[in-house]
């Protein structure tokens, strides 16, 4: 609209200069005809019909210093305004055409303008403006009908490209929206990503990625519900079995026989362990670990029950060594450090005979347990020369069910280590390495704390301090 109010005032201005020139070429018709009548005499008659076809009450020609009246009609004239077409100036016409349609009816106006064939300076005409107002409000209802269907138009094709490229999407990612939220668990329900490069495609797109993450954590904790509700629901009968086996094992160490006396301990330890574990009904997922009871113990012992504990487990193929310096002691809980351990070493060895499994193992399969210590504490490393963790299973290696390479691995292993060394203030690293895993287990030792007191006071001679 606003454009054609811009094309309308000038266009408004323009057909008033037009209808007034056209007034001016008709009068100059009108005085040729006179001019050419015997001694430029004409009849009353043909007098009126020349002006009734020039639209005029009075016509004025002007040739050099003469200005002549050449047609005049019978009652007196009094004009209301002057316009000079020769002098045209557009801010001039504009004005003049808006003057024009607030006027009103009947005012009589004298209008100057240069004869068309050259037969004269100048060309006066005397003319009720009626007409030409009645003509340019003709105009302008026919420009604003013009203008109202074109915009109707303009505002149609508006609808439907706005409905087709926004309104549409944007109904059918709610309707989906509101799709999903009914079951977030349903892969179905997820939005379709568009090919759209706009900010409506993006959005999609990233719609269907943020859905599809939501319905893999939703599906993975529905998982877990499962796992600890049938956890809980073993626990007890495990935890009451365990109890009678740890009795019967009580038993066994009563025997005197070498080899008993030798494994009784070992498997005494292992049913409390497992017995400990099943009372804290994997707390993994539920609750934090324990915090550590740390205490000091020499490292070497420790790693020589966890081979002896895998050494039953793992192949021919398959070599343990304890690497661990003798003397070398560390600050942690043995029971926390057992656990890493153990989860690090299983992982080794499981990897190392599914790769042997596969024929891609070219000699013996070894697993070193290393350590040693810095002014800070202690490190542990347990590496394997096998094939090396999967690019793919390194984004999310210490993750819970995430982490699982081998079918049938929860994936917990390692998440459970990590918290482990994490609650010791330490870490646990995969550390790059030409061939094979290479883990590291950093425990710092505890900061020594400052017993409170006062140091002694000197006591001088006299009671004074």
């Amino acid at each position: 609209m606003i454009g054609e109010v811009l094309i309308y005032v000038p266009s408004i201005a323009n057909f008033r200069i037009t209808w007034l020139n056209d007034r001016i070429a008709a009068a100059q018709i009108a005085t040729l005809v006179l001019e050419a009548a015997p001694d430029n005499m004409v009849s009353e008659e043909l007098r009126r019909e020349l002006l009734r076809s020039a639209g005029a009450k009075a016509v004025a020609l002007k040739r050099g210093d003469t200005r002549q009246l050449v047609l005049k009609a019978d009652q007196p004239l009094e004009v209301d305004r002057h316009t000079d077409l020769r002098d045209f100036m557009w801010m001039s016409a504009i004005y003049d055409a808006f003057d024009t349609l607030l006027a009103g009816d009947g005012r009589i106006v004298r209008v100057v303008g240069a004869p068309p064939q050259d037969s004269g300076n100048f060309l006066e005409i005397v003319i009720d403006e009626t007409p030409l107002r009645a003509a340019m409000l003709r105009y302008s209802i026919n420009i604003l009908t013009l203008s109202i269907v074109l915009s109707l138009i303009v505002a149609a094709f508006v609808f439907l490209a706005l409905n087709w490229l926004l309104v549409r999407p944007l109904r059918r990612m709610t309707r989906a929206m509101l799709h999903f939220s009914g079951d977030p668990e349903d892969t179905s329900r997820i939005v379709a990503p568009s090919n759209r490069q706009d900010e409506i495609g993006v959005m999609s797109r990233e719609l269907n990625r943020m859905q599809s993450e939501l319905t893999g954590m939703l599906q993975q904790k529905s998982r877990l519900a499962a796992l600890g509700l049938a956890v809980s629901k073993i626990s007890h009968d495990l935890r009451n079995m365990l109890a009678s086996a740890q009795l019967i094992s009580d038993r066994l160490g009563q025997v005197n026989d070498p080899t008993v006396q030798k494994f009784a301990p070992k498997l005494i330890a292992s049913l409390d362990r497992a017995i400990s574990f099943c009372a804290q009904t994997l707390k993994y997922g539920r609750v934090k670990e324990a915090p550590p009871r740390r205490e000091r113990f020499a490292l070497h012992g420790l790693v020589e029950e966890v081979v002896e504990a895998i050494a039953p487990q793992a192949s021919s193929r398959v070599v343990l060594y304890n690497e661990v310096p003798p003397d070398l002691e560390i600050d942690a809980d043995r029971d926390h450090l057992h656990r890493i351990l153990l989860n690090l070493t299983r992982n080794a060895v499981q990897a190392l005979e599914q790769t042997a499994d596969a024929g891609r193992l070219a000699e013996d399969g070894r697993v070193r347990v290393r350590a040693w210590r810095d002014r800070t504490g202690a490190t542990m490393e347990v590496a394997d020369n096998g094939p090396g963790v999967p690019a793919k299973a390194r984004a999310h290696l210490f993750e819970a069910f995430q982490a699982g390479t081998k079918p049938g691995s929860a994936g917990l292993g390692l998440a459970i280590s990590g918290e482990l060394a994490r609650a010791h203030g330490g870490e646990l690293r995969l550390v790059d390495s030409p061939s094979g895993a290479v883990f590291h287990v950093v425990i710092p030792d505890r900061v020594a704390e400052l017993r409170p007191g006062r140091r002694g006071e000197r006591r001088m001679s006299g009671g004074s301090s």
